[in-house]
């Protein structure tokens, strides 16, 4: 596949330098993503399609108020995103996962005022609205179970009777989740193929929904794609707090 002869045009405008070689690289569910190798030797990721603009925000944030490696964006519009392409074998080994789990575990350590986020952001082209709650047990009932199932059913996606289900589960989500947790920041979409590692370490933690959350939460998607297994929850039971009863509770219902 050649890279269009526009979106050529778009990027060496933005970056200010011609694009070499080009190839398309796996994950354009979203948005179309190439590989593009600069006239002055840079590799960068582009990224078109929509609502890029906020992915360059979310990976500044973390840029700037952490220390997870994100790569740099060098341009965030709309329709484009540019951004350094790192390097990857596409491995998790017990060396990558105690070293994911050090880097989890002190992402969870900074803590917001509220769950919630100063924005609404996206999980893959689904809108997450992060209007803030002072309890986590109202800000997953409302602006994430019953969010997403009114966004299903508006769309055609979910029955009317599994949408009456789930009210029945939210009237009932004081018998698994308290409220005493605290607003821990998490990454959001932590699946294996937003996880970059290279040689035992891990490089960079790409496409982030960013906002603060009870960490169980990311924890739970973790879990749900296979993306890391016990070499993770080993290290991170160490460096964090993974409360009791979380795989045998609340991992299926977060």
């Amino acid at each position: 596949m050649t890279l269009p002869a526009t979106l050529r045009a778009r990027i060496e405008a933005a970056v200010g330098r011609s694009v070499g070689d080009a190839s398309p690289l796996h994950g354009g569910d979203i948005a179309a993503v190439w590989r593009v190798d600069l006239a002055d030797g840079r590799r960068l990721v582009a990224k078109s399609g929509s609502n890029l603009a906020l992915e360059g925000w979310m990976l500044n944030y973390l840029r700037t108020r952490t220390r997870v490696p994100v790569p740099a964006v060098h341009h965030a519009a709309d329709d484009l995103l540019l951004i350094d392409f790192i390097a990857n074998d596409g491995a998790l080994d017990p060396a990558a996962e105690t070293d994911l789990a050090d880097i989890v575990a002190e992402l969870h350590a900074i803590r917001g005022p509220s769950f919630g986020f100063e924005r609404a952001t996206l999980i893959g082209g689904l809108p997450q609205p992060n209007e803030p709650a002072d309890d986590w047990r109202t800000f997953f009932r409302d602006r994430r179970l019953m969010a997403m199932a009114r966004t299903a059913m508006e769309n055609g996606r979910l029955p009317a009777n599994v949408m009456r289900r789930l009210e029945t589960l939210c009237g009932k989500l004081d018998s698994w989740i308290g409220t005493g947790s605290l607003p821990a920041l998490i990454h959001g979409d932590l699946w294996g193929g937003n996880i970059l590692s290279r040689y035992g370490k891990i490089v960079g933690l790409i496409d982030p929904a960013l906002y603060f959350a009870d960490p169980e939460i990311e924890l739970a998607f973790m879990t749900l794609f296979g993306s890391v297994g016990r070499d993770f929850f080993a290290r991170y039971g160490e460096r964090g707090t993974l409360r009791a009863g979380f795989f045998e509770e609340r991992r299926d219902l977060v």
